[in-house]
């Protein structure tokens, strides 16, 4: 029985109907998002630090908000983050200024790739969780992420992925030349078609759905259109 699926435009649409029909906050679905991704994370192995590699768009968000959760349940943890403070926005950026004042290691590279620094926070870790693209990235990685990306796949360290592997199109399966490897891939609401493809399955690893609150009765519209 085929998954039932939907699209990235989808996924963002139930976000903004959820937020502007329902009520929801996007606070919330993000606390929703980096909850469940603090308790799939806390059914492995973490006897080590998990490392968060953040960008600057809502999956860096996710990651702030799980590595609040993490720190929350005595978990090590350290956010790594390729931005500069002032480019966040929105939902990401109040998730940033909450991890800042609870006092959690974050490591600022902004526009640069420091391959030796870089190295140095990975050192040590349990896991990595991938937190640099979302589904609004679209072609090849730009500098420095793309480096980023590859120095990560370099490690023998495990990789989450937040959503779907940086590099990925979610829609289509299509990787990137860069494209994050990862061990287990958690996506929100409901699996997007790429991240089933065949030629996918190298960069997905295990496929993990996330519950984040949407209104069961406003996914299901979707998952409706998307089996007609």
């Amino acid at each position: 029985m085929k998954s039932p699926t939907i699209t990235c435009q989808q996924a963002r649409e139930i976000d903004r109907r959820a937020v502007e029909e329902y009520g929801l906050s996007g606070l919330l679905l993000m606390e929703n998002a980096g909850r469940g991704l603090a308790d799939t994370l806390c059914g492995f192995d973490l006897r080590g630090p998990v490392v968060i590699c953040c960008g600057k768009g809502n999956n860096a968000g996710d990651g702030f908000v799980l590595a609040r959760h993490l720190d929350l349940r005595r978990v090590a943890v350290k956010t790594l983050l390729w931005a500069e403070p002032n480019e966040l926005r929105g939902d990401a950026a109040t998730n940033f200024a909450i991890l800042k004042r609870c006092g959690v290691p974050i490591e600022i590279f902004g526009q640069r790739h420091d391959t030796t620094r870089m190295e140095a926070q990975l050192a040590g870790a349990a896991w990595i969780v991938d937190a640099l693209l979302g589904t609004g990235a679209a072609g090849e990685p730009r500098p420095p992420l793309d480096a980023v990306i590859s120095q990560l796949n370099a490690s023998s360290v495990p990789i989450l992925a937040v959503d779907l592997p940086s590099g990925l199109d979610a829609d289509t399966g299509a990787a990137a030349r860069q494209t994050i490897r990862a061990a287990h891939t958690c996506t929100f609401v409901a699996a997007k078609p790429g991240l089933l493809a065949p030629a996918a399955r190298q960069y997905v690893g295990a496929l993990h759905v996330l519950d984040i609150g949407a209104p069961r009765k406003l996914v299901e519209e979707f998952l409706a259109t998307e089996t007609e």
